[in-house]
């Protein structure tokens, strides 16, 4: 795979760019530049990729708990499965401790995957599970707990201070202009469900850890996040995905679905329904007239499943990303209710991943049919 390698050096001018105040944004893509992208583009098809040994987004990234030849492992097994893309989280808190050390270590992450012909979308911020995000190293999984240890992006403290956001500017424009043309880097998914209030974990019964008005003071910075990507004129596009029901009607869009949707370069969205269900998602968001990525399905227990999901998206051009790929740390083999009742012992049908950490598939099978879908894209 081709593409256009940033050099260290470009850091000078990152910096000098966020201390220019003049720089000019381009559009949102018109839907013909969308789909002008979408023709030279490979169907995007992966996972959402956080390695075994990372409970979260900064124990992935961190200096002292990088670790490229597990990175460079398990995306091998990604390449056999014939992925060409990753789904992955960075998190504002790695630019503020390390710019540069951060920079390159996404640059060594990038490297990495496109030995393997993989491209990648990079998230920037994340509304979902813990919302006290702390620098240094990360607390060990709770047993039987789905995502025990994932943390927001920006979390509470940073949300509510208004003189924080000036970091989170800083952080998308000097990371989306130190990447804009480097062609590893497919996707910018700017904002992970902006409007998740966590209600099933960190919102809920004793924890109540969420501002009251998390959503309304979320909404702004998710705009401005779009105009920031923008003004650093990368040549990849933007979006963030809606993941609440299927956008039937669209007097009925909230406030954020709204930013979502109108703002968005190609459309995105999640869903854990059955097939039925993602073909609503997917009839709905048509008349966006813009390519569709569905940034997060597959949770088994759900009827959300690779046979027949996979196979459907595949047929109309729909990019997919299922939710997991190698189990560890994150935990997320176990179901959304092990918050209410954490589990003993390994569920006898997991939840999301498909690979142990040895690298054996969970169901072969599975790994057999995705390989069926994958091999002709």
């Amino acid at each position: 795979m081709k593409h256009a390698r940033v050099v260290a050096s470009s850091i000078i001018a990152v910096t000098a760019f966020l201390a220019s105040s003049d720089a000019a944004a381009r559009e949102r893509w018109s839907p013909e530049q969308a789909r002008k992208w979408d023709e030279a583009t490979p169907w995007l098809v992966g996972a959402n990729y956080t390695p075994a040994y990372a409970i979260n987004q900064l124990e992935m990234w961190q200096a002292e708990s990088f670790d490229p030849k597990a990175i460079d492992r398990e995306l091998g097994w990604a390449q056999e499965l014939g992925f060409t893309s990753m789904r992955v989280f960075l998190h504002h808190k790695l630019w503020e401790q390390d710019r540069e050390g951060f920079l390159k270590r996404i640059d060594q992450f990038l490297a990495i995957a496109d030995k393997h012909d993989i491209g990648v979308m990079l998230v920037l911020f994340d509304s979902v599970w813990d919302p006290h995000p702390k620098l240094g190293k990360q607390r060990e999984p709770q047993k039987g707990l789905h995502n025990s240890g994932w943390v927001q992006s920006p979390g509470a403290d940073d949300l509510l201070d208004p003189s924080r956001h000036k970091l989170l500017e800083e952080y998308v424009r000097g990371v989306v202009t130190h990447f804009k043309d480097d062609d590893r880097v497919q996707v910018w998914d700017l904002w992970n469900e902006p409007d998740n209030t966590n209600g099933n974990s960190y919102g809920k019964n004793k924890l109540n850890q969420e501002p009251a008005d998390k959503v309304e003071r979320t909404l702004p910075l998710l705009k401005q996040s779009f105009a920031w990507a923008r003004e650093s004129e990368p040549s990849q596009p933007t979006t963030s995905g809606v993941w609440i029901g299927n956008w039937a009607d669209p007097a009925k869009l909230s406030p954020t679905e709204r930013v979502q949707l109108e703002e968005s370069d190609i459309i995105s969205f999640h869903t854990y329904d059955p097939l039925p269900g993602m073909k609503k998602c997917v009839e709905n968001l048509r008349r966006y007239d813009r390519p569709i990525l569905c940034t997060e399905y597959m949770a088994r227990p759900r009827g959300s499943t690779f046979d027949p999901h996979l196979g459907y998206m595949k047929e109309e051009g729909v990019g997919a990303y299922c939710w997991g790929f190698v189990a560890g740390k994150s935990n997320t083999i176990y179901p959304w209710d092990s918050w209410q009742k954490p589990y003993d012992a390994e569920p006898e049908e997991w939840f999301h991943d498909i690979f142990r950490e040895d690298g054996s598939p969970y169901r072969p099978k599975e790994v057999e049919f995705i390989k069926s879908v994958t091999k002709n894209r």
